[in-house]
C-alpha cells in the first residue's frame, strides 16, 4: 500500500470446508477473540461470505501479521529464548481456553445465513453453528464422489452425547457409496461390512465412556486454535520471545477440551521426537553431536514448560492432560474409519477392551474381539504400521506434511523426489520377495500412502 503497510487478501478453498461457512466462521472467530482476549490476532478489514459479490467469491482482507514467522527465528534462538517463547505460547492457549461456551461446533456471526435451528446463541452478535471442518462435509479431493452427501449431523451439539452421535453418524456417512470403489484396496483397509461392525461397536463403547465422570470433567466446550504450530506464529524480530501474530483461524472450532489437551505443538515436541519434526533448515543446526544434544535438551525443557503450563494454569485442559490420551483416542478417530483404515479404530477398541478395568472404567467393555479376530487384526495392524512408517519417512524425505502439501516453487523437484522414493520402496519389496520375506511388489504398491506413483 502507499503507506508501506501490508495486507493479506484470502480466498477460501473448497477443500477446507463449505466456503460460505468457513469464511463467516473464521471472521467471527477472529472478531470474537479480539474482543475477549489480548492475543495478537490480525484485524479483519473487509470480508464477504456471499459469492455473488463483485469479487465473485467469498473473501477476507486482513492486516498482515507483524514480525517474523517462528520457523525462521527458532534456529537462531538460544535455550532461554526457546523456553520463554514456549511459555508465552502456552499462556496464549491458557487465555483461549478460559472462554466459556454452551455447545460444540463452529463460531459464527448470529446473522449467518443458515437455519435458525442450527444456531446456538452465545451473546449478542455471535452464535455456535455447524462444525465447518471438511471431515463433516466430505470436501477433500475425491470424497464427494466416494462418500456422496455430507454428514447428516454436523452440529451444533449441546451435550457430549449429542457430540458423539454426530461422530457416529459422520462415520456412517463416510463409507463408500455402492459402486464408488474403483481401484484395488490395501490389504488391511477392511470391507464396508467390517467398518459398519466397527462403527456400531464404537457407538456402544462411546456411550459407556461418556458416562465416566472423568471424561465428563474433561469435555468442557473449549475454543482453541486447531493448527497451533510454528508456521502460524509470528514473533518479534528484536525479541523472539514476544508473540506478535497468530494466523490461520480457518479451522478453529469449539470441541470437548480432551480433543486438544494431549496434542503437543511442534515448538514443544518431546525430546525423543526432535529429529522427526525439525525442518531441513533447522536440521543443519544439529549436524554435530554437541548441537544435537543442545537441541534435545531444549526440546525437553520446552515440552516440560508446555506441560506444566497446561496442567497448572489451564483448568479446562488439566483433567484430560492428567489422564493422558488412552481414554480419548477413540473420539479422535471413530468418524474417519474408512480414511484411516479399519485397523486404526480397531486398535483403539482393542486397547480399551484389554485395559478397561485398569483405566478405571465401570462394568465391562462392550467390544470383545474373538481370538480369530485378534489374529487377523495383528496382521492388518502390521500393514497399517508399515504405512505409517512410510508416511513419516516420506514427510522427512520430501519435507512435506501428512497430506502431501508442498510449496509451489519446489513442486517439480518434490515430484521427482517422490518418484525416486517410490522406486526405492518397490526395489525393497523386490528384494524382500526374492528372499521370501512376505512383502511382494503388488502389496508394496498397495501400501504406498500417496495416490501418485
Amino acid at each position: 500500500m502507499d503507506n508501506n503497510s501490508c495486507l493479506v487478501a484470502r480466498l477460501p478453498t473448497g477443500i477446507a470446508g463449505p466456503p460460505k461457512l468457513t469464511t463467516n466462521s473464521e471472521v467471527a472467530t477472529m472478531t470474537y477473540l479480539r474482543t475477549k482476549i489480548s492475543l495478537p490476532i490480525p484485524k479483519v478489514l473487509d470480508w464477504s461470505d456471499d459469492p455473488s459479490n463483485p469479487v465473485g467469491a467469498e473473501y477476507i482482507i486482513e492486516e498482515h501479521a507483524v514480525g517474523t514467522q517462528l520457523p525462521q527465528a527458532w534456529p537462531t534462538m538460544n535455550s532461554e529464548q526457546h523456553m520463554l517463547c514456549t511459555k508465552a505460547l502456552s499462556l496464549a492457549l491458557k487465555e483461549m481456553a478460559s472462554l466459556d461456551f454452551p455447545a460444540y461446533g463452529s463460531l459464527y456471526f448470529s446473522n449467518v445465513p443458515i437455519d435458525a435451528s442450527l444456531k446456538a446463541p452465545i451473546e449478542q452478535g455471535f452464535c455456535i453453528g455447524p462444525h465447518c471442518s471438511p471431515i463433516f462435509w466430505n470436501r477433500n479431493p475425491g470424497e464427494a464422489e466416494l462418500y456422496g452427501a455430507p454428514s447428516p449431523n454436523c452440529g451444533p451439539w449441546k451435550t457430549l452425547q449429542d457430540y458423539c452421535s454426530g461422530l457416529v453418524e459422520t462415520a456412517f456417512s463416510r463409507l463408500p457409496r455402492h459402486g464408488a470403489i474403483t481401484q484395488e484396496l490395501a490389504p488391511h483397509q477392511g470391507s464396508i461390512e467390517d467398518h459398519i461392525h466397527l462403527i456400531n461397536a464404537t457407538r456402544e463403547v462411546l456411550q459407556l465412556l461418556i458416562k465416566d465422570q472423568r471424561i465428563q470433567n474433561a469435555a468442557t466446550p473449549t475454543l482453541l486454535h486447531s493448527d497451533f504450530h510454528m508456521g502460524n506464529i509470528f514473533v518479534s524480530a528484536e525479541d523472539p520471545t514476544i508473540i506478535t501474530g497468530l494466523i490461520d483461524w480457518q479451522s478453529a472450532s469449539i470441541e470437548p477440551a480432551f480433543i486438544y489437551a494431549n496434542e503437543t505443538p511442534d515448538f514443544a515436541t518431546p525430546a525423543v521426537d526432535v529429529d522427526d519434526t525439525m525442518s531441513a533448515d533447522s536440521q543443519s543446526e544439529v549436524n554435530n553431536s554437541s548441537n544435537n544434544e543442545r537441541a534435545r535438551k531444549d526440546a525437553a525443557i520446552c515440552y516440560q514448560t508446555y506441560d506444566v503450563c497446561l496442567k497448572g494454569l489451564a483448568p479446562k485442559l488439566r483433567p484430560a492432560r492428567l489422564l493422558g490420551p488412552s481414554l480419548f483416542r477413540l473420539f479422535h478417530y471413530c468418524h474417519t474409519t474408512w480414511r484411516d483404515s479399519a485397523p486404526a479404530v480397531r486398535q483403539e477398541l482393542c486397547e480399551l477392551s484389554a485395559h478397561w478395568s485398569e483405566l478405571g472404567l465401570q462394568g465391562s467393555c462392550p467390544y470383545s474381539p474373538t481370538k480369530q479376530e485378534m489374529e487377523k487384526h495383528a496382521r492388518d495392524y502390521e500393514d497399517f504400521e508399515t504405512v505409517q512408517r512410510l508416511k513419516v519417512w516420506l514427510k522427512r524425505s520430501l519435507h512435506t506434511n501428512s497430506d502431501g502439501w508442498v510449496p509451489n516453487d519446489v513442486w517439480v523437484a518434490t515430484k521427482d523426489a517422490h518418484r525416486a522414493a517410490y522406486d526405492e520402496w518397490i526395489q525393497t519389496a523386490r528384494e524382500s520377495d526374492s528372499h521370501g520375506e512376505g512383502l511382494t511388489v503388488e502389496k508394496a504398491n498397495l501400501l504406498w500412502p500417496f495416490d501418485a506413483r
